[in-house]
C-alpha cells in the first residue's frame, strides 16, 4: 500500500530519520523470493514491512551568518535517508516503536535499526 492523494495516511508527517513501516505477514514473500524464516520471526529479533513514508532525512544545521543583503534560507538542510517509499525492509525490532493508527498496526523505525532494504528496481 503506497501513499495516494485519497490516502489516510496523508495526513501523518514522519520526523527526521525515521520511516514508517506496514508489516508484512509472516508468510509473505517478496517477488525475488525474500522472506523471514518462521524461527526468526517467532524471537522477534527481527522483522520485515514495507515502507510507507520516510522522514526528510539527519538535519545538518546550516551555519548562521550576519549578511543581511542575502536572502532568507532555511536554517537547517537535511541528508536525505537511504530508505525509500515502497522499499521492503528488514529491520531490528528493538529499535521499532509499535504504533495502531486507524485500526491498523504500523512501526516507527530509525534507519539505524533498519538491517537491510529490498528495492524493485535495480541497483
Amino acid at each position: 500500500m503506497l501513499l495516494t492523494p485519497d490516502n489516510k495516511l496523508k495526513k501523518l508527517v514522519v520526523i527526521g530519520d525515521r520511516v514508517l513501516l506496514r508489516p508484512s505477514r509472516p508468510n509473505e514473500r517478496t517477488g525475488t523470493g525474500l522472506f523471514l524464516p518462521p524461527g526468526v520471526q517467532e524471537k522477534e529479533k527481527v522483522q520485515q514491512g514495507y515502507i510507507i513514508k520516510t522522514g526528510p532525512g539527519y538535519a545538518i544545521p546550516v551555519p548562521v551568518e550576519n549578511e543581511p543583503w542575502k536572502t532568507e534560507e532555511e536554517q537547517v538542510k537535511y541528508v536525505p535517508l537511504q530508505a525509500r517509499e515502497g522499499d521492503l525492509a528488514i529491520f531490528l525490532l528493538s529499535g521499532a516503536i509499535e504504533i495502531m493508527y486507524e485500526g491498523e498496526k504500523y512501526f516507527i523505525v530509525p534507519q539505524s535499526a533498519i538491517l537491510m532494504l529490498e528495492r524493485e528496481e535495480e541497483i
